[in-house]
């Protein structure tokens, strides 16, 4: 992998994967930086020749064992994070989809110490990472937004 993550020369492009079935999302929680520990949905960084789409599908599938079918964008998020003396640690611009599981056992990999399954009112009782209760609250699913 030839990107720089933690302070970056330019911003990096990645993507989520909000993977619904039926009435339930599914969360994993991330094992590396940034947001380590905290509740997320799957992604990572698009590769070089790659399509965006491509890239969320692919990393549903290493990261849940889910092989999924891209519905629609969801949104764009930037995810700047300055360390303390303001240098920029972090920068992606992250493209999130919407997408339903086709097949697939779910299985957390490497890059997730843990998945699960959750209804949408369940989301306030987990640590979520700043940037899906964003995205949550713009779609309407994260309850204090009802």
């Amino acid at each position: 992998m030839s990107e720089r993550r933690l302070y970056p020369e330019k911003p990096l492009v990645g993507v989520g994967v909000l993977i619904r079935e039926g009435d339930k999302y599914l969360l994993i929680r991330r094992a590396a930086e940034p947001d380590a520990g905290l509740w997320s949905i799957p992604g990572g960084m698009v590769e070089l020749g790659e399509r965006a789409a491509e890239a969320a599908k692919r990393e549903a599938l290493e990261e849940t064992g889910l092989d999924v079918e891209i519905e629609e964008v969801l949104s764009v998020v930037d995810k700047i994070i300055v360390d303390d003396e303001e240098r920029i640690k972090y920068h992606f611009v992250i493209v999130d989809y919407l997408a339903e599981v086709r097949r697939g056992n779910l299985k957390a990999s490497s890059d997730a110490s843990d998945a699960r399954w959750v209804e949408a009112s369940e989301f306030p009782s987990y640590e979520l990472s700043p940037t899906l209760v964003q995205l949550l609250r713009e779609r309407g699913l994260y309850p204090e937004s009802r």
